[in-house]
């Protein structure tokens, strides 16, 4: 199966978890990509998995700090010239921290908001031209099941996961007839990496967590999970989806 023949595809955090295994899934399916990450060791992995896969000759790697407002004007640029157009954005980059929200400092909050959320505008205001210019461009962005259910401690990272499924449905309006579409991936229960090591404050009153467990398999799934989804969505298959988000948690949340 390819579905991403032909097509162009920049995916931010490439480096680990579901960005990670999402570009090797369109890889797989025949795209070209161009795979960004703050994490340069994250990015040279991915690059040898993708060597290793005969996958390589189709993905270029960019160290890239999406809330660096400067480096992303330039990054975008870049990566677009590589690929002599894009197709598809995947937002995928993302930060999680947890605290008691009344301990939450300014900068804790700001530094989720810079990474997140305006991250997410950023890479996505920057390659709406792009997307634009095909006349089918998609982006995929990524909420969070923490944005429609409560997630304690995550009070910040909840905020900028309801923001992002915000901006999404507003792009998504108001560029459907030029023929873009956007969409949200909300996961949940997925063992991306992040998840691993929350913050979870010392003192944390784990039976407010007890609930946040999938109905289906035997505990978390695997960022391929995700990927496989998204994959759906960025591609023709998804063609009739826009402006909604799709929960990804093994009805965790049911």
């Amino acid at each position: 199966m390819e579905r991403f023949s032909g097509r162009n595809v920049l995916i931010t955090g490439g480096g680990s978890g579901i960005g990670q295994a999402t570009v090797h899934r369109i890889l797989a399916e025949g795209g070209t990509v161009v795979a960004v990450d703050v994490n340069e060791d994250g990015l040279k992995r991915t690059l040898d998995r993708a060597t290793a896969d005969g996958t390589a000759d189709r993905l270029t790697v960019q160290v890239l700090d999406i809330a660096d407002e400067a480096a992303v004007v330039t990054g975008m640029a870049e990566a677009v010239a590589a690929l002599g157009g894009l197709d598809v954005l995947v937002n995928a980059a993302g930060i999680l921290r947890s605290s008691h929200t009344h301990e939450t400092t300014l900068e804790f909050w700001n530094e989720l908001l810079a990474v997140n959320l305006t991250g997410t505008f950023l890479m996505t205001r920057e390659a709406l031209p792009a997307l634009l210019a095909t006349g089918r461009g998609v982006v995929v962005n990524f909420s969070s099941t923490s944005a429609a259910f409560a997630h304690p401690y995550m009070a910040a990272y909840a905020a900028t996961k309801g923001g992002i499924q915000s901006f999404t449905h507003a792009i998504a309006s108001e560029y459907s007839k030029q023929g873009l579409r956007a969409v949200c991936v909300a996961p949940g229960s997925i063992d991306s990496g992040m998840t691993n090591n929350p913050g979870l404050p010392a003192d944390a009153d784990f039976s407010l967590l007890a609930k946040l467990s999938p109905a289906l398999g035997q505990g978390f799934a695997g960022p391929e999970t995700v990927a496989g989804v998204i994959a759906m969505l960025a591609s023709d298959d998804g063609a009739f989806v826009t402006g909604t988000e799709l929960r990804i948690d093994g009805g965790t949340h049911m």
